[in-house]
């Protein structure tokens, strides 16, 4: 006969307090939620540093335009900041092969 989840938490339980003792689960449980409180710092401080460094990236691809073809892109009404300098030759070749 399968067991269902309330049964397997019961058995868990009766487990746990076998091996450990009513005096050790607090302690226990107070450590577990330390660790996954610091578990989870350490996930933030790792999301915020990998978007920081993609923002620096960006930054400073949008930087790094030649300046002959951003003058040129400006002057065709394009406006250079946040693009890439494919993606500026390609919208001033559209803009000059257009009607």
């Amino acid at each position: 006969m399968a067991f269902g989840g309330v049964e397997w938490l019961v058995v868990i339980i009766a487990i746990v307090l076998l091996l450990f003792g009513a005096k050790k689960i607090p302690e226990f449980a107070r450590n577990l939620g330390k660790a996954r409180a610091e578990f989870r710092r350490g996930e933030m401080m790792v999301e915020r540093e990998i978007k920081a460094e993609e923002r620096a990236e960006r930054e400073r691809e949008a930087k790094a335009h030649d300046p002959d073809l951003a003058k040129a892109a400006r002057e065709l009404g394009i406006d250079p900041a946040g693009k890439t300098d494919a993606e500026l030759k390609e919208l001033i070749k559209k803009k000059v092969s257009s009607p």
